[in-house]
């Protein structure tokens, strides 16, 4: 055993005891002008060697590929009500943890209020020292500070732990930027209390999520805080070609570097519509890798970049989660002229007219009832499978018109589609792709109000 794993069962037998404050202070005595970058290593994990990235100031070997707990599974219980399928959470954690997956990633918010208690209750059942658990300060209702104490202890008792792994103020860049982020953090003296809550050991590591105003990520990164990780949106289109209102990728990380901060890596799917590309760009890498997946060339690159300590997917189905282990056990290295390729299928991606929608439900509930990311991935999946119509003139006009609009009375109910629109834009505050999402969806129902119309 080396010097890092008995750091990390150390601190497990020490918390709650006298000793344990101490215990903690020792994992953050490192200066934050180390630089050193994170360290790779491969372990034997199930059916594959998983890779593992050392946190390079507290040991910790965590798995390149994390669950994200945003999209669990649901069914629907008696009363109608969409709600977490807790047998098969506890089947996917169960082999996520047997495959080398120790890290895994929920919040609050996420699938309105229930993910932390189904995560809590899969995890429960395995050793506390198999798994690092990360949760969110996801005070966006609220700035008093009560309320945000509440929300952080409501967090350890839905997830029925006694330390928090990796906890993140949750989300920062919107709103007013830096007023925004005064008033949710240091106003209310929030983030003082976090920091003693780290030197505690309540809070092994802080950090925090990041979308929206640049502004804001220097100045929060430059605040004379010990930050020992921060969560980026980071993926091959968003490299370079961010989209309206986020940043590039290729500065984030580079400024992390500077500070020596590891990363961990949010969207690399871009909500999935990275494995959900038009037919023309998955024939573009299926033809390179006949035998790979779409997703794994995003995961490749997602993982490539060193100061990376973890890259999270939003599994809901085993075949997504055996894919996405089978491509980091272990992670292949892109070649140069692999990043190129991968540089010129954004550009080519970027071209097509779909909406930049990431499925991450923020938006949601709609106060009038409207399924908006539904409406929304319903038009980007007609846009890849070329079932929008252009033109009358095209002769495939009338088949993809009733393609359309069949489909779209399936994927949509009807007391939830886009005619029901106010346009009161409550839900654009809360998306993290600055979507005008009630342009957006009114550009989708006059659309669909006009192949209802045309009888060609």
């Amino acid at each position: 055993m080396n010097n890092k794993e008995m750091g990390r069962r150390s601190f497990l037998k020490k918390l709650g005891a006298a000793t344990a404050v101490a215990s903690g202070a020792s994992l953050y005595s490192c200066s934050s002008e180390d630089k050193q970058a994170v360290s790779v290593t491969s372990s034997k994990a199930g059916q594959g060697e998983m890779t593992y990235r050392t946190h390079p100031t507290n040991g910790d070997k965590v798995s390149i590929l994390g669950y994200g707990c945003m999209r669990w599974p649901m069914i629907k219980n008696a009363e109608g009500k969409d709600i977490v399928n807790q047998e098969k959470v506890n089947e996917l954690i169960d082999y996520a943890l047997a495959h080398g997956v120790n890290y895994i990633d929920t919040a609050p918010v996420y699938l309105q209020g229930q993910s932390e208690t189904a995560t809590g209750i899969a995890l429960k059942r395995h050793p506390r020292d198999k798994f690092f658990i990360a949760t969110k300060m996801s005070n966006f209702g609220t700035t008093d500070f009560d309320a945000c104490v509440n929300i952080y202890k409501n967090s350890l008792k839905n997830l029925q732990v006694d330390y928090i792994d990796y906890y993140l103020l949750h989300s920062i860049g919107g709103g007013k930027g830096i007023e925004t982020f005064n008033e949710r953090f240091i106003n209310n003296g929030l983030l003082d209390f976090l920091l003693k809550e780290r030197e505690a050991g309540r809070i092994r590591n802080l950090g925090w999520s990041f979308h929206g105003d640049v502004k804001v990520f220097d100045h929060v990164l430059a605040m004379d805080v010990k930050w020992d990780f921060v969560q980026i949106q980071l993926n091959y289109v968003d490299w370079r070609h961010a989209s309206r209102g986020n940043v590039n990728a290729e500065y984030l990380q580079a400024e992390l570097d500077k500070k020596g901060v590891p990363s961990v890596i949010m969207e690399p799917l871009l909500g999935g519509r990275l494995s959900k590309m038009a037919d023309h760009l998955v024939a573009r890498l299926k033809q390179r890798r006949p035998e790979d997946s779409v997703a794994s060339w995003a995961f490749r690159f997602a993982g490539h970049h060193k100061g990376v300590l973890c890259v999270l997917s939003g599994m809901t189905y085993k075949e997504h989660l055996v894919d996405n282990i089978r491509t980091y056990s272990p992670l292949e290295p892109l070649t140069d002229e692999e990043l190129q390729f991968l540089e010129d299928t954004a550009v080519l991606y970027k071209n097509y007219p779909i909406v930049d929608c990431n499925d991450c439900k923020y938006c949601m509930p709609c106060p009038y009832g409207i399924d908006i990311p539904g409406i929304l991935l319903h038009y980007n999946k007609c846009v890849n499978e070329g079932n929008v119509p252009k033109s009358s003139q095209d002769p495939n006009y009338r088949s993809a018109r009733r393609a359309y609009l069949v489909s779209y009375e399936r994927a949509v109910e009807k007391f939830r589609r886009a005619d029901l629109c106010t346009g009161c834009g409550q839900c654009n505050q809360h998306c993290p792709q600055r979507l005008d999402i009630p342009k957006e969806i009114s550009r989708i129902d006059k659309f669909i109000e006009q192949l209802k119309q045309d009888t060609l």
